[in-house]
C-alpha cells in the first residue's frame, strides 16, 4: 500500500484525494495523468498491475514500454535481494572498477550490429541522445542535427531541441543547429503518394532538408526505427537504407534512437537496427534495457568514440552496479525465456486480431507497428482522416473498466500505443482485444 511520508510518519496511507493535492502542491503542472479519475497504482507482478483498492489490470503500456521481461521479475529480485544482502557497493562511478558495467557492456556489443561495439551508460534515454549528439559533433567537426517532424528523443535540452512536436517544445527552448525533415508516414503521406506509388521522397527529403537548411555538411541525423511518441509510425525498410547513404554523403553520423524499439520489443532481434540492417553510427537505447531501471545506454562506433579520448565526460549514476545488473539480467531472462521470440508470435497474433476489428469499425483508420509495438490511429473520417482524439481519450476510459491500460500518442493524442511485456501471451491478448471491442462498440451506440 502507498504509505504518507508527512512529519516524519511512514506507516499512514494516503489518500488518492491527499496525492492529488500534494501532486498539485509540491509538482509542476507538467505532471499530468492519464483517465478522468486518476489511476493510483500500488503493486505489479508479471503482466498485472494493482491499484490501490486491490483491483487488477492488464499492462498494455508497461509504464511507457519501459517492462520488457514483466513487472517484478523473480529473478531480478532475488539477484537485487542478494546483493543487498551482501552488502554489494550501491553506487560507485566509472573512476572505480566494478564488474557489473564491463558484463553489460561486453553484452550489449554482442547484441549490436558488427562495428558498433563501444559502449556508455546513462540514466534515461534522454541522456543517451544528449551523449549521442555530443560525440557526433565532436567527432565531425559540425554541429548541424538533422531530425524528423513528429519524432521525439527525449526531455533534456539537446535532445528537445530535436523535437517534432510543439507539445514538447518550450519557449526557452534552444533549436539553434537543427533542422527537421519530412516524417515517414506512410498512413499521411506528407508527400499524397500512397504505397503503390512511393518512391520514397521522405528519405529524399532529407537531402533536401540538408541542401537548403545547412551549409551542406552535418554532424548527425538522428531517428527512431518506430516512432513512439509519433504514434508507432514504423516507415518501411528501405527508407533507412536510403536515408543512411545520404547523411553518410554529407558527412554526418547516423544515430538510431532505440529507445522504445530496443530489447527485442519488434520481435527480430534485440536491436532493431540490426534487424533492419540499418548502418548505423549510433544507438541509444533505454527504457525496456533495464526493464523499468534508471539506465539508458549508447553503443558506437570506433571512429565516433575514439575522437572523445583527452576529453572528460562523467554521468556521477551512469552503470551503477544495481541498475547495470538489472539491464543485464533483462537481457538475459529476454534470451533464455525467448520472449524476441515471442514478442514477434505475440505482435502477428495481436496484429491480426486489430486488422479484424479495423474490418468492423470506421473509427479504427490505421494499424501499424512492429512486434509488440502496436499502433491504432483512430480518425473521425476514413476518406478527411480527420483527427479523433476525443474518440481515443473514450476508448482509453473504456478499456481502464475493462482491466486494461493502454497509452496514447501522436501529435494530436488520436493514436493507441499497445506496448505490452514481451512475455504477454494469448489469453491476455484476447482479454486486450475484447477490452477494445467493447470500447469501439460504445462509442459506435453513442454516435448513432
Amino acid at each position: 500500500m502507498p504509505t504518507k511520508v508527512l512529519s516524519g510518519d511512514l506507516t499512514e496511507d494516503l489518500t488518492t484525494d491527499e496525492i492529488l493535492s500534494l501532486r498539485k502542491q509540491y509538482l509542476l503542472p507538467t505532471a499530468v495523468h492519464y483517465y478522468q479519475k486518476p489511476l493510483e497504482l500500488v503493486r505489479a507482478k508479471g503482466n498485472y498491475v494493482y491499484d490501490e483498492t486491490g483491483r487488477e489490470y492488464l499492462d498494455c503500456i508497461g509504464g511507457i514500454v519501459c517492462n520488457s521481461a514483466g513487472h517484478n521479475h523473480p529473478v531480478i529480485q532475488a539477484r537485487m535481494k542478494a546483493m543487498i544482502e551482501s552488502d554489494e557497493i550501491q553506487h560507485v562511478t566509472t573512476l572505480y572498477l566494478n564488474q557489473h558495467i564491463v558484463k553489460l557492456a561486453e553484452k550489449l556489443a554482442s547484441l549490436a550490429p558488427e562495428g558498433v561495439n563501444r559502449c556508455a551508460f546513462t540514466n534515461s534515454g534522454s541522456e543517451a541522445n544528449e551523449l549521442a549528439f555530443m560525440a557526433a559533433r565532436h567527432a565531425t567537426g559540425e554541429t548541424t542535427i538533422v531530425n524528423l517532424r513528429h519524432s521525439y528523443h527525449g526531455g533534456t535540452s539537446a535532445a528537445l531541441a530535436a523535437c517534432g512536436h510543439h507539445t514538447w517544445r518550450f519557449r526557452s527552448q534552444p533549436v539553434a543547429q537543427v533542422t527537421s525533415a519530412m516524417e515517414p508516414n506512410c498512413y499521411r503521406c506528407p508527400f499524397g503518394q500512397k504505397p503503390e506509388s512511393c518512391h520514397l521522397e521522405c528519405a529524399d527529403n532529407v537531402e533536401t532538408t540538408i541542401q537548403t537548411t545547412t551549409h551542406g555538411k552535418i554532424a548527425a541525423f538522428i531517428a527512431e526505427p518506430v516512432m513512439g511518441v509519433g504514434g508507432f509510425i514504423a516507415p518501411p525498410k528501405e527508407y533507412f537504407h536510403r536515408v543512411a547513404a545520404i547523411v553518410h554523403n554529407y558527412g554526418g553520423k547516423y544515430i538510431s534512437d532505440e529507445v522504445q524499439t530496443g530489447a527485442g520489443r519488434c520481435g527480430g532481434a534485440y536491436l532493431l537496427t540490426k534487424e533492419l540492417e540499418i548502418p548505423a553510427d549510433v544507438i541509444t537505447m533505454a527504457k525496456g534495457f533495464g526493464n523499468g531501471a534508471a539506465i539508458g545506454a549508447v553503443v558506437m562506433r570506433d571512429d565516433v568514440a575514439d575522437p572523445l579520448a583527452g576529453k572528460l565526460y562523467f554521468n556521477t549514476f551512469a552503470g551503477d552496479p544495481f541498475q547495470s545488473m538489472q539491464a543485464l539480467t533483462t537481457m538475459e531472462i529476454i534470451e533464455e525465456e525467448r520472449l524476441i521470440e515471442n514478442a514477434r508470435d505475440m505482435g502477428d497474433y495481436l496484429r491480426q486480431g486489430l486488422l479484424a476489428l479495423q474490418s468492423r469499425f470506421e473509427l479504427i483508420g490505421d494499424v501499424r507497428g512492429r512486434g509488440l509495438l502496436m499502433g491504432v490511429e483512430l480518425v473521425s473520417d476514413r476518406k478527411t482522416k480527420a483527427y479523433a482524439s476525443a474518440e481515443t481519450n473514450r476508448v482509453m476510459e473504456i478499456c481502464r473498466d475493462k482491466g486494461v491500460l493502454i497509452g496514447k500518442g501522436g501529435l494530436f493524442g488520436n493514436v493507441l500505443r499497445l506496448a505490452p511485456a514481451l512475455s504477454i501471451n494469448r489469453e491476455q491478448i484476447d482479454h486486450l482485444l475484447q477490452a477494445l471491442e467493447a470500447a469501439f462498440l460504445a462509442l459506435q451506440k453513442e454516435t448513432m
